[in-house]
């Protein structure tokens, strides 16, 4: 996932207050780091720590950060440990002064990458994917001074899920990779141009939006205005992301053109043809099942209940070493309305399941509870294979939908049934078919080998 937000004011006004509350906004996109890296057009200052937003960015930090061009990052990891050394933005120095990036995405070749450039003298200080693209900025920039051509050249080696927001000199560029795997977007003001991961952030800072950066395209701004260039390796059709809107997007969101929300909300209705069940009431798997629910109930005209309650001031690093605290953690979580659910036969709604434990445990607690049956619908395919362009998903051996049947699913997790939505009924859903789908059908639209046998590959 990850989060970015970048802005490049005209008026010279100091921006990163503003770069503060577009983070606070894609604070769902990562939690685990944060930081932001603010430029004036000579000098780039930045600061970044672990934690939320707000943990780590107290009035102090913010007042020591001065300029008009900022880019900030929310993290969530999937290449590289959870370290301070990982967290963005990366900001290096070269011959040519300082540069800073944020990256929302995953390298597929970064391994091979970094081999080569460490056997050319590099020397890398985190694991992340991320570092590779800048040291391999800085050593096209080596080559050839224009910013243009260095990050073009740049985008022809990677292979992958990227969009980059680069501070360099004056200059704020702004880069969707050629498949358009991970939503970037653009605002506009008076006197800035925004660009965000979603549209949301765009709204909370007050800003219009503009449009959507386009997949295979760089968006320069500099004192001369905005201006765009076609990568030469784009492609005819994009591979976005599915998991944007299934899971991912903040609801109120528009990623392509296309409303989060009401996607959310065709899904339920479609789940409801596809899927039909004579039960009582509908409920949610908070949060990520609630618009589901509401298209389901709708389409099935059955009873709308939230019948499992959450808590939200459960910590994010809940580290249980035994069972019994991982089970009562669940509960923590999670707490079924007695009332609604005693001798109902009950339809919960969630967004996917991976390895089967979390929904074991809730079918478990709903019947526990007094609920007659419960059946259990998906708001996604099965997911059957895992991502190389930046989720962190599990392994082929440990997704349940690889190896079993909805059948033997449900009697696995103890529900009366589990049925998931179809991938025919997803791009109904979405309404456009240039997706990358390929968790649930394996086609994948790069090249995911790799030459390195070091016994991690998510295969």
């Amino acid at each position: 996932m990850c989060g970015i937000f970048g802005i490049y004011s005209h008026e010279k006004s100091n921006i990163v207050k503003k770069v503060y509350y577009g983070l606070y906004a894609l604070q769902h996109r990562g939690q685990e780091g944060a930081g932001i890296a603010v430029g004036n057009g000579k000098e780039i200052g930045f600061y970044k720590g672990l934690g939320l937003v707000p943990e780590v960015f107290s009035n102090k930090e913010l007042q020591n950060l001065y300029g008009h061009i900022g880019v900030g990052h929310v993290r969530y990891s999937t290449t590289g440990r959870n370290t301070i050394e990982n967290c963005q933005p990366f900001v290096v120095n070269s011959s040519f002064g300082k540069i800073a990036i944020t990256h929302n995405g995953d390298i597929v070749n970064s391994k091979e990458l970094k081999h080569e450039l460490e056997k050319k003298g590099h020397i890398f200080v985190s694991t992340t994917d991320s570092e590779v693209i800048a040291q391999l900025l800085v050593r096209e920039l080596l080559k050839n001074d224009d910013i243009i051509t260095a990050v073009t050249n740049v985008t022809q080696k990677l292979n992958g899920a990227y969009s980059l927001l680069i501070i360099y000199d004056d200059t704020l560029i702004a880069i969707r990779d050629p498949n358009g795997f991970k939503p970037l977007c653009i605002g506009k003001d008076d006197g800035a141009y925004y660009f965000s991961s979603e549209s949301c952030a765009l709204d909370i800072v007050d800003v219009e939006f503009e449009r959507d950066v386009a997949p295979g395209e760089m968006v320069v701004v500099d004192k001369n205005g905005l201006n765009t260039y076609k990568l030469p390796n784009a492609k005819e059709k994009a591979s976005s992301c599915m998991f944007e809107y299934v899971y991912f997007a903040r609801p109120d969101s528009v990623i392509d053109g296309v409303s989060v929300y009401e996607v959310r909300r065709n899904i339920g209705k479609i789940l409801a043809r596809e899927a039909p069940e004579e039960v009582d009431i509908v409920s949610p798997v908070p949060d990520s099942g609630i618009i589901f629910s509401q298209g389901y109930t709708e389409e099935a005209e059955v009873p709308y209940y939230e019948a499992l309650i959450k808590n939200r001031y459960i910590g994010r690093t809940f580290i249980l070493p035994t069972q019994e605290e991982r089970d009562l953690a669940v509960r923590l979580k999670l707490n079924p309305v007695k009332y609604l659910l005693k001798d109902k036969k009950v339809m919960l709604i969630d967004d996917s399941i991976v390895r089967g434990t979390t929904s074991g445990k809730i079918m478990k607690m709903a019947k526990k509870a007094g609920a007659k049956k419960v059946h259990l619908r998906i708001g996604s395919p099965r997911i059957i294979s895992p991502c190389f362009y930046g989720i962190d998903m599990a392994t082929t051996k440990e997704l349940i939908a690889n190896s079993k049947t909805d059948e033997e699913i449900a009697e696995m997790i103890g529900a009366d049934s589990v049925a998931y939505l179809s991938i025919e009924g997803l791009v109904e859903a979405i309404g456009r078919d240039d997706l990358c789908l390929a968790c649930l059908n394996e086609e994948y639209p790069t090249d995911v080998s790799c030459k390195f046998e070091c016994g991690n590959c998510k295969k």
